[in-house]
């Protein structure tokens, strides 16, 4: 490399670091995570129910304390024959979850309302709110126990949420 070039690149460091070195003391910038986790968050696509998830993990103390997959679904997602690389794609994130955090929990949260279980399971799922709730809580189980016959030291919570956001366990 040329020495002019040398030169720019030391400055353009130092110019960097003099600019980042005040938020870095200040704690602006985001710091660096543990390598551990406590939990895996599987949770269904949906939009509307992005916030609600978020605000119940924090209330839940699991604030940047876990790793979140998402499929349509959620629990169906992750079981279904309709779509095996929705079960691939979960069980390779659960593989990395537990190599490279170190979790020790699998939380899984579906929710009323679900469009996948409506085109996966079919409208009838839905016709009341006892069927819908028994619809859950077969996939749910379904997941849990597959997840505890491949990884024995997980624990796994089964979660179904309503559109207000209010969370029942299922399963």
């Amino acid at each position: 490399m040329h020495a002019c070039c040398q030169h720019l690149l030391s400055r353009r460091a130092l110019l960097r670091w003099t600019t980042l070195a005040p938020a870095v003391s200040l704690g602006l910038m985001p710091r660096a995570h543990a390598a551990t986790t406590e939990a895996l968050l599987l949770s269904c696509m949906d939009f509307r129910l992005m916030d609600d998830i978020e605000r119940y993990m924090h209330a839940r103390g699991l604030r940047e304390k876990y790793d979140h997959i998402v499929l349509a679904g959620a629990s169906l997602g992750a079981v279904t024959d309709r779509f095996p690389a929705w079960n691939k794609t979960f069980w390779d994130h659960l593989g990395l979850a537990i190599q490279l955090h170190q979790i020790e929990r699998v939380i899984v949260i579906d929710h009323r309302d679900c469009g996948a279980y409506r085109m996966i399971v079919g409208e009838a799922h839905a016709s009341s709110r006892a069927s819908e709730t028994a619809a859950h809580g077969v996939q749910l189980r379904r997941l849990r126990e597959a997840i505890g016959e491949r990884h024995r030291h997980l624990a796994v919570e089964t979660l179904l949420m309503s559109l207000d956001g209010s969370i029942e366990v299922v399963g």
